[in-house]
Parts: structure tokens; C-alpha cells; sequence
């Protein structure tokens, strides 16, 4: 348990960022289930409008160092060349 003021004010300030932080990543994972089942669908004009809405949530995840920035890369790239294979 923390014993100074200023410890009792992180440890707030830490579990407000980590409840934050795992609403977005789980919305991140949201997406990409989304996606993935607009490729098994195979419809492609959505896919791609999701796959821009997932590059973007993976970006800002990574840009906030809520993710890794390769982690973000990985899953871009994966998704991306699925959307492009489609027909």
C-alpha cells in the first residue's frame, strides 16, 4: 500500500491509465475480429473500409505506446495482404 500522498496519487493515476489503455486495446481486437470476418465473407469493398478503420485504431494504439509499434506493423501487413488476396 502506498504511504505518501504523492504514491496514493499514482497509484490512482495507474489504474485510470490501465483501465484506459485496455478499453483500447480491446476495441483494437474488436476490430480485427470484424475484419477478419469481412475476409472469410469475402466481401471485399468492406474489408478494405475496415482494414483502413483497424490500420488507423493500430496506429494511434501504437503512437500512445499502448501497443508495440511493431506489434501494430505485424498486424497491418498480416490484415493488408488478406485484403489484397481477396477476389
Amino acid at each position: 500500500m502506498a504511504h505518501s500522498n504523492q504514491a496514493r496519487k499514482r497509484s490512482r493515476q495507474n489504474l485510470k491509465a490501465n483501465e484506459h489503455n485496455r478499453a483500447v486495446r480491446g476495441t483494437l481486437r474488436t476490430e480485427v475480429k470484424r475484419l477478419r470476418v469481412l475476409i472469410a465473407s469475402g466481401d471485399k469493398a468492406k474489408a478494405e473500409a475496415q482494414a483502413r478503420l483497424v490500420e488507423s485504431k493500430a496506429d494511434k494504439a501504437a503512437k500512445r505506446n499502448i501497443i508495440h509499434s511493431g506489434m501494430a506493423a505485424r498486424v497491418k501487413g498480416r490484415l493488408k495482404a488478406q485484403v489484397a488476396a481477396m477476389k
